[in-house]
């Protein structure tokens, strides 16, 4: 085998809860997350030199060591008998910076990718301890399906899967930095309302899709929709337009409306396609592997 196709999917975050700021700068967390069946395609290939280059359908995507398959590459050289050259090229359809992981689910199935592609026989356990040296989501996006995360995101566990549904997806034009968020968000023992993760799960494991809906939370709007307020707005018009429920995904700046009606989900579609709210706009569905 000289070269292989792998798929690397995103992510949204069904609820999102902080639990406390911990000592080491991080914040222990609470989250729902989902994958979703919107992906990038990386396609990886044995060289004769002995570099990795990377390149890309987006002028704007580094191609060096900023880029977290880069440092998959170089991860797992490290840990691995790996001697040949590689050239990987990402076609990138999942929005950057977006509060979908993109960056981390790339780096994922470089992984999977590589263990295949050099028949090196790692678990999938094997893989996430590797993929939490690259960042906190990178263990989910190779478990993926609908899990609990906690710790600082690396303590997952497989939940029932989310109930079909449709997730419109809108990025609207706006860049917003996740350390940012983190160090603006207030974690008032009194003041700060925190989303229902329990009931949630609850929800799922009694596969109902409204009350689910009906718990759906992220705490990190509080920062977000109040520096932005297109944000809320977006969420508005979403569920005016027939969403469960509508939410921001991590620490935004995308929103999502869960539908459960496909007419109804169309409609919205076509509404945020032709809209002033952003260009990067998708119809998608849950992923389960």
């Amino acid at each position: 085998m000289n070269s292989i196709t792998v798929k690397a999917y995103a992510k949204i975050n069904l609820g999102l809860d902080v639990i406390r700021k911990r000592s080491d700068g991080y914040h222990d967390v609470s989250m729902i997350m989902q994958t979703i069946n919107l992906h990038d395609t990386i396609n990886i290939k044995k060289t004769r030199f002995k570099t990795t280059t990377i390149s890309s359908n987006l002028y704007y995507l580094p191609n060096d060591r900023r880029n977290l398959v880069y440092k998959a590459v170089d991860l797992f050289r490290e840990n691995q008998p790996v001697t040949s050259g590689l050239s990987i090229h990402i076609n990138k359809r999942i929005p950057v910076a977006a509060g979908l992981a993109g960056g981390s689910a790339d780096a994922a199935a470089t992984l999977k990718g590589l263990n295949t592609l050099f028949q090196t026989g790692l678990s999938l356990e094997e893989l996430m301890d590797l993929g939490i040296k690259l960042g906190a989501d990178v263990p989910y996006c190779l478990l993926m399906g609908t899990a609990l995360s906690e710790g600082i995101g690396e303590i997952l566990t497989p939940l029932p899967p989310m109930p079909n549904c449709y997730i419109l997806l809108v990025k609207p034009n706006i860049s917003i930095s996740t350390k940012y968020v983190y160090e603006n968000l207030s974690l008032d023992e009194n003041n700060t309302r925190h989303p229902d993760i329990l009931s949630m799960i609850n929800a799922l494991n009694e596969d109902d899709i409204h009350k689910f809906a009906s718990y759906m939370d992220n705490i990190l709007e509080t920062v977000t929709a109040k520096e932005y307020p297109v944000v809320e707005k977006i969420k508005k018009i979403m569920k005016e337009n027939g969403a469960l429920a509508s939410l921001m995904s991590g620490s935004g700046p995308t929103v999502f409306g869960i539908y459960k009606d496909k007419v109804e989900a169309e409609k919205a579609y076509r509404f945020f396609k032709s809209s002033r709210f952003g260009k990067q706009v998708y119809l998608t569905r849950p992923y389960f592997p």
